[in-house]
């Protein structure tokens, strides 16, 4: 993986601090990046950190956490800053973290000790770790609850937000899409939830019952729904109101969940249609047809931003896990838009 460089100026060189809880999943993270592309290096002491990021030539990923010598939440973030003040890097805190519980199944399963129970109980060392690495968790810029978040999952979270575009980061926010089933568990990822158990259910019809919101006669079944329309206008202007703000707070990632009974017609159909609401809008502005906002780049900026023209990642939780499709983009990042395939999941 190689940095771009847009307007001749190189892109900025990723730089991501690996940290969290131990059994969180920091180690499976860190090979999704390194598969991804990055140069990583696991624990090396926190005093290095400036030398290894100088001489690496390409995106690094740097595990840190209660086993790195010299480890301390304060150390971590003062050379967080540090890596930040360089305009030539983008640097951004990952924290992995998993309920008590499922660290203590974990734990009794691998029947490894807890780094910081030597001489204590497993509960003691991840208790300690919490409380030694609660500043870290909330400075992250992204946190992955690995609790019921089997390994294909992971891989999908950690290639959407850092390897999608080889190498060069998104400004400004991305936006994901997501169906699931609520017998299934809210998406610990999600920003906001959308219930979309009160329409009709394709389920109950013998023809229908084996699709998938992503056939047609699926579809127009639950379109059909006289209060379908509404609440897919409702769910869309909800958008325009809060994801502008998700901007202005420097957020980079707003994942929209949309659940149903079963997680696969009522909410793949809703997030279809969204996604193709929110990929039209930027198609739009994308147009050198379209007369597009006056005034300067930021100010030009600013007013795409109000209208939501954002990448747009389409992902249905239900489907993945019965093997049928996992993620695609509907409006990809300006640097690669010419290498959209619309419809195309990967696998």
């Amino acid at each position: 993986m190689t940095d771009s460089s847009h307007d001749g100026v190189p892109a900025p060189r990723r730089i991501l601090l690996v940290t969290g809880l131990s059994g969180a999943g920091k180690s499976s993270i860190l090979r999704i990046l390194e598969d991804l592309g990055h140069e990583v290096i696991d624990n090396p002491p926190l005093g290095m950190l400036d030398e290894i990021v100088t001489r690496a030539e390409q995106p690094v990923a740097i595990g840190v956490d209660s086993r790195t010598r010299g480890f301390d939440a304060a150390a971590v973030l003062a050379a967080l800053a540090r890596l930040r003040v360089n305009p030539e890097l983008q640097a951004e805190l990952i924290y992995a973290t998993a309920e008590e519980s499922v660290l203590l199944r974990r734990y009794t399963a691998t029947r490894r000790r807890h780094p910081l129970a030597m001489r204590g109980t497993v509960k003691e060392g991840i208790e300690a770790e919490i409380a030694l690495t609660a500043r870290l968790r909330a400075a992250a810029d992204v946190v992955i609850d690995t609790s019921d978040l089997p390994p294909p999952e992971l891989r999908q979270i950690v290639e959407t937000r850092f390897g999608q575009w080889g190498g060069r980061m998104a400004e400004g926010l991305t936006v994901a899409l997501m169906s699931f089933a609520f017998p299934a568990g809210l998406p610990r990822e999600a920003d906001m939830v959308f219930d979309a158990r009160f329409l009709r259910n394709p389920y109950y019809d013998p023809a229908l019952s084996s699709m998938t919101g992503l056939d047609a006669p699926v579809a127009a079944y639950v379109e059909a729904d006289p209060d379908y329309p509404r609440f897919l206008d409702q769910i869309d202007r909800m958008l325009d109101l809060v994801l502008p703000r998700f901007v202005r707070e420097g957020k980079k990632y707003a994942t929209i969940a949309i659940g149903c009974s079963g997680g696969r017609h009522r909410s793949v159909t809703l997030v279809e249609a969204l996604a193709g609401r929110l990929a039209e809008r930027d198609r739009r502005e994308s147009a050198p047809h379209i007369e597009k906002a006056s005034g300067p780049p930021d100010v030009q900026s600013a007013m795409a931003d109000e209208r939501g023209a954002w990448p747009v990642i389409v992902m249905h939780r239900e489907l993945a896990r019965q093997g049928r499709c996992s993620w695609r983009w509907a409006s990809r990042p300006k640097e690669h838009a010419t290498d959209v395939v619309e419809g195309r999941y990967s696998s």
